[in-house]
């Protein structure tokens, strides 16, 4: 525990000292975290040693440090630790210096390394490979800050979930670990949310096999959701769409977003598509659509209207999909304006 009271300390000499001769932007630190700058003790050389002893040059050093200033308050003895523990799964320290340089805060969290160390083990012996487990590391440090036993719980409860819906054994390792890969937070779910959301889809008529293929197609963000949440988003979509409870199920498995986004995200999306002219007949026809934000639907009907393609007149497939997805449907419509047209029975003009 550090103090933040600024207002009665002074700056520590020498920590500012030792941060000089590293080449630190102090400024930045003072801007971001003065609080830091305050403590009676900091471990400037020692912790600049360690990064250096991992093949840190002195730009990465003062980088790190100006990113995550606490990272000094730590001693060496919690960092060495925390360097053991991300070597688990990192192939070398070239690796890890690059890891840290790029997600400092996660590193210099330390606080939970027993559990850290438990959760590590377990995700290996769950078959997760060591390149997922550090992007877990980077990206979702905090499924390692719970108990173990937590998260042993949450994955027992999916699985026992798969298998009551139908799903394989066989399959049942590859199902989880793709899940988890897709969606490491549903692991800050407890048990009973999980069971929750999927009671909710089936009392709606969905049946196990259905369940089972929103699952998959939601990454595992259903279970982030509320029943609430997700009764409302559905009836929204049965008003605007004018469709039976059989109609909205069907759109629903073609378009998981108008389950998974909130009434608000979907009114804004739908107005966005209406004032480009577009109908609620295409988009009934095309649900995929309210997947995308306002913004990228804006700019893919102007890159395709500049090509002379009516998105109003056509259906809708032509804005789906990822920017690559885009991308290759655009380069198609492109060459195909492009094409010179050909009779190949209409006579050739030959001038004498």
């Amino acid at each position: 525990s550090y103090t933040t009271d600024t207002k009665s300390r002074e700056e520590n000499k020498n920590t500012l000292e030792n941060l000089y001769s590293l080449s630190v932007d102090i400024t930045k630190i003072r801007r971001l975290k003065e609080w830091v700058l305050l403590q009676d003790v900091a471990y400037v050389k020692e912790i600049a040693g360690i990064l250096q002893e991992m093949g840190a040059d002195e730009i990465t050093v003062a980088n790190i440090i100006e990113r995550c200033p606490e990272a000094i308050l730590h001693s060496p003895a919690e960092i060495n630790s925390q360097r053991a523990l991300w070597k688990l799964v990192c192939q070398n320290e070239k690796q890890l210096i690059r890891l840290i340089e790029q997600f400092p805060e996660s590193f210099f969290t330390t606080e939970y390394q027993q559990n850290q160390k438990a959760n590590i083990l377990f995700f290996q012996e769950l078959g997760l490979k060591n390149n997922i487990i550090t992007r877990f590391l980077t990206s979702a440090p905090n499924i390692f800050y719970n108990p173990v036993e937590k998260n042993k719980n949450v994955i027992e409860t999916l699985q026992r979930n798969y298998l009551n819906l139908g799903g394989s054994e066989a399959n049942m390792k590859i199902w989880i670990l793709k899940l988890l890969s897709q969606n490491p937070f549903i692991l800050l779910n407890t048990p009973t949310a999980i069971k929750d959301n999927l009671e909710f889809l089936q009392k709606n008529d969905f049946t196990d096999q259905e369940v089972l293929q929103l699952l998959f197609k939601l990454k595992g963000f259903i279970f982030q959701l509320n029943s609430t949440t997700m009764q409302k988003s559905m009836l929204f979509s049965k008003n605007i769409f004018k469709c039976s409870d059989q109609e909205l199920k069907q759109l629903v498995l073609k378009c998981p977003a108008l389950l998974y986004y909130s009434v608000p995200v979907l009114e804004e999306r739908l107005e966005g598509l209406l004032r480009e002219g577009i109908s609620i007949a295409q988009i009934r026809d095309t649900p995929m659509v309210l997947e995308l934000t306002t913004q990228i639907v804006q700019y893919r009907i102007k890159k395709l209207s500049a090509l002379g393609y009516d998105i109003k007149s056509g259906n809708l497939e032509s804005l789906n999909g990822t920017k690559k997805d885009f991308e290759v449907t655009y380069g198609k419509i492109q060459s195909k304006e492009e094409r010179p047209i050909f009779n190949p029975v209409a006579p050739l003009h030959i001038e004498d």
